[in-house]
């Protein structure tokens, strides 16, 4: 039995649409890692490096498009009012250097759970997942700490960026 709860307060038809899109691409990522086990590849680290990349390159269009490494930049530009939504995100704090988001809803790991991925499974893909995250941080200078995901059976995703190396955000 999964002791992952994850179902959204809102259920808008709008935004229900627009988590059916990210519910896709979680699927992608899915049957991208059960394939390459289908296939005898040894592990899924190259997933893990791909969303990374993608991640590296998508944290540096932030950085272009905000013109700054400031955490404050991240989250107006990625953390929309719309995303927002989407996720049932609560802004915790926001500054130049910290940014602390709580998720509360998660359509990568509704996507998981429709495909009958074990608790397990489901974790190990959050975790890849997680890795474009990181990827988003490494570009503004930044680390990322997951004290909670839902994935692993909390209550929510607790998504923490925190500049620790002392430099001021450019």
């Amino acid at each position: 039995m999964s002791i992952i709860v994850n179902e959204p307060k809102n259920t808008f038809p709008l935004f229900v649409k627009v988590r059916e899109q990210l519910e896709h691409r979680a699927l992608w990522l899915y049957l991208l890692v059960d394939e390459a086990r289908k296939h005898g590849l040894p592990d899924d680290s190259f997933a893990a490096d791909a969303v990374k990349r993608c991640g590296l390159y998508q944290g540096g269009e932030i950085v272009k498009q905000s013109g700054t490494k400031s955490l404050k930049g991240l989250k107006k530009v990625l953390f929309t009012k719309s995303a927002q939504i989407v996720f049932e995100m609560k802004v915790v704090e926001c500054t130049d250097d910290k940014l602390s988001i709580d998720f509360h809803y998660c359509p990568l790991v509704k996507a998981w759970q429709k495909q009958g991925c074990t608790d397990e499974e489901i974790s190990r893909l959050c975790d890849l997942a997680m890795c474009g995250d990181r990827g988003i941080g490494e570009a503004h200078g930044v680390e990322l700490d997951l004290p909670k995901t839902i994935a692993r059976g909390d209550d929510c995703c607790a998504i923490r960026y925190v500049r620790r190396d002392g430099s001021a955000a450019s």
